[in-house]
């Protein structure tokens, strides 16, 4: 039964966007605005209502050209337009169907091919590939090649692979592999059973936010259970058309923390929190995983989300610290969670927090794309860092680790040397001063 309905599940996400979906666009135009490509480049074909008259167009029988390849490849993902749309258009979806139907008939070179299979179906799935990926990373920072060709300006001279270099994250060691399978009991009295789900990447490139997130989930009454099983959620594979590999991974996470048996599961990454919340969407159609999914989805919560709604510790010391904060698009407009982490923000005592113009508006990153499309992603980013400059901030505040590695690539391209974090750091350092 499993294998038939893997079957079905990938002839769905390959089938391309729904009729309905699409219909339900009546082209008003007010996501134009929204639509971080649209506000660069200023062409109806790059906005999210061009996007969908060409997905309708193919949906139709037009063919799959390479114009219409590009810009579809071209859009973030970021959902912006699902907060500005009056007609409830699922954006998101459209735009993952529409990457998945291509994936059936786009021609890629042999490069790319190995490069995305290597990348998606083998890299971010495996905890050994990804120690030895850190572990390289390790070396080449850590013995200064890094520094030395960005001081000496030689890193220019690698061209395309100069300005994705920019965005390489820090290898943080040690890295927090060691700590999946293993409980860590609350303080005092246990008021919450928790799963934390630390990732792929950010085992390597974000080891001390997930141990500040064990941290502050601990001061405040929850025993966290790493679960050993454990793996990518499948977000980047999804967002990247490979629907089959993003329908596996989510089964095996599905698996790996049955919804019974916490009070909530867990991420402090926004984008793959979005994915996981809409696990029941993506396996609707598996006789064996539709029920087990929607009650996973129903357990899943970002971590300030889950944090603003029980009665934090107050045994916080003050931070004296200028803050502003940077909405994750999957967050803000893929989970519409926007005050949770302000809440908790101002929680914090002696912060001055300043809200940034246009706070809710894409810094870029959107998963790999600043990789894919870093010329695009570079110019966003100059934007949203002219925003962060204008509050006077020193402490740069966001909920998602792409968002932190494309924030910190904007400080030391066009920033004032702020602090770059993420909003539980935040309450993790005020925890941490009472010790």
């Amino acid at each position: 039964m499993a294998g038939s309905s893997l079957t079905i599940v990938g002839s769905h996400g390959s089938a391309g966007p729904a009729q309905a979906d699409l219909d339900r666009c009546v082209h008003c135009g007010l996501c134009l605005n929204a639509c971080p490509t649209y506000r660069e480049l200023g062409l109806e074909m790059d906005s999210p209502r061009g996007r969908i008259y060409q997905m309708n167009q193919v949906a139709n029988g037009a063919p799959i050209t390479p114009d219409y390849i590009r810009h579809i490849d071209l859009c973030l993902g970021c959902r912006g337009c699902e907060t500005a749309c009056p007609s409830g258009v699922p954006y998101g979806r459209l735009i993952e169907e529409a990457r998945a139907h291509l994936e059936q008939h786009r021609k890629r070179g042999l490069m790319s091919r190995w490069a995305r299979a290597l990348l998606l179906k083998r890299l971010l799935s495996s905890r050994s590939l990804l120690q030895i990926a850190g572990a390289g990373l390790y070396l080449y920072q850590a013995s200064g090649v890094q520094r030395i060709l960005r001081v000496s300006g030689l890193v220019k001279l690698l061209g395309p692979l100069g300005d994705i270099e920019a965005l390489a994250p820090t290898a943080e060691v040690p890295f927090f592999f060691p700590q999946i399978g293993k409980t860590f009991p609350a303080e005092g009295e246990r008021r919450f059973r928790v799963a934390f789900l630390a990732g792929c990447v950010a085992n390597v490139a974000f080891a001390r936010l997930n141990e500040a997130t064990v941290r502050v989930l601990q001061r405040n009454g929850c025993e966290v259970v790493i679960p050993p099983a454990q793996g990518c959620c499948g977000a980047l594979a999804l967002h990247g058309g490979l629907w089959e590999e993003a329908c596996k991974l989510a089964r095996a996470e599905v698996d790996a923390a049955p919804a019974e048996e916490y009070d909530a599961i867990l991420t402090n990454a926004a984008g793959c929190g979005s994915t996981l919340k809409e696990y029941g969407e993506l396996l609707a159609e598996d006789g064996a995983y539709r029920e087990k999914a929607q009650r996973f989805t129903g357990k899943v919560r970002d971590i300030t989300e889950f944090l603003a709604s029980i009665e934090l510790s107050p045994e916080m010391q003050p931070v004296d610290a200028v803050v502003t904060y940077q909405d994750s698009c999957h967050l803000a407009h893929g989970q519409r969670i926007t005050s949770a982490p302000r809440k908790l923000i101002r929680s914090v005592p002696g912060v001055t927090f300043r809200e940034m113009p246009n706070a809710d508006t894409c810094c870029g990153s959107a998963g790999i794309y600043n990789v894919l499309e870093n010329e695009m992603a570079t110019q966003i980013l100059e934007h949203k860092m002219e925003k962060a400059n204008a509050t006077g901030a020193s402490l740069l505040l966001s909920a998602n680790p792409g968002c932190l590695l494309q924030l910190r690539a904007g400080v030391r391209l066009h920033g004032h040397g702020q602090r770059v974090m993420h909003v539980v750091e935040l309450l993790d350092l005020a925890y941490s001063k009472t010790e």
